[in-house]
Parts: structure tokens; sequence; C-alpha cells
């Protein structure tokens, strides 16, 4: 098989996380790991509730690996909001028994800000999908590094 073709053969998809304090963001990719469509904004309760609705849209969506975002200092250092990132994905891990990638998100979400203004969305209106659109950029960035390896 050609490398382009391994790079675009069929697998299984992808969900990325954009995890905060109150919300996730959720995305997902499609089967040949090319795009990545936003899902939903979970909110946060607790760990089990938190576990028991991300375990749903695995299922749902298929999903055999998760990129959870990593939310580091500009420097590189790891932030206390990136510590809390790396524990959910040891949840994710120890719950599902999935691969967990930690990606770095370092201004995700101002990206995410500036996507919704291009797109007319009012700021008033931010709040129920930039969380969404992290997550969409997150497994944008991580899809494209994999495709990237696959065809070095």
């Amino acid at each position: 098989m050609s490398l382009e073709a391994q790079a675009v053969a069929p697998q299984a998809r992808v969900m990325a996380l954009d995890v905060g304090d109150r919300r996730v963001g959720v995305a997902v990719s499609d089967e040949l790991g090319l795009t990545a469509q936003p899902v939903l904004t979970l909110v946060r309760t607790n760990r089990k509730q938190d576990m028991k609705s991300l375990g749903r849209l695995l299922r749902r969506f298929g999903c055999t690996e998760v990129v959870v975002g990593n939310p580091l200092y500009m420097s590189g250092d790891i932030s206390p909001q990136a510590l809390k990132a790396q524990a959910f994905a040891a949840w994710v891990r120890e719950e599902f028994g999935l691969p967990v990638h930690l990606w770095d998100e370092r201004l995700t979400t101002t990206e995410a800000h500036r996507h919704l203004h291009a797109a007319g969305r009012p700021g008033s209106e931010h709040r129920e999908v930039v969380d969404q659109v992290a997550a969409v950029l997150i497994l944008d960035g991580f899809l494209a590094a994999r495709r990237a390896r696959a065809l070095e």
C-alpha cells in the first residue's frame, strides 16, 4: 500500500476533548482521520457522571482513541489547568482502557473565539459552542500531525 493510501486508509474515529472546570467540548474525526466535527459541550457534574456521559459518546461514534487538550503555559511549563486536564485524561484511560493522547492546546480557546467572530457569531453566543470549536482545533492539529508522520 502506498504511503498516500496508508495516510487515508479507513480507521476508527478519534475523539478530542477540551476539558474545563465546568464544561468539556467534544469533537470527533471522520473514519478516515481527515476532518474533525464538533459534537457537543458536556456540562461537568462529577467524575462518575462525566465518565458515563463520555462513555455514551465514545460508543455512539465508535471512537477507539481520545485526544485531550493540554493547556500548557506559553513557556511550555505545566499550568494548574493542564494538571486538571492530565488528571481527566488519566480517568478516561482508566475508565475505558483506550489510548489517550495529550495535545498541546495553547491558545486554542483564543483561536476558537476568532473563528466564531469570523463566522459572524455574536460574543454572547460563544459560551455555548466555544469549547466544541476548541476541541475541533485540538483534533485538527492532532490529525494533521498524524498524517504528516504517516507520510514520512
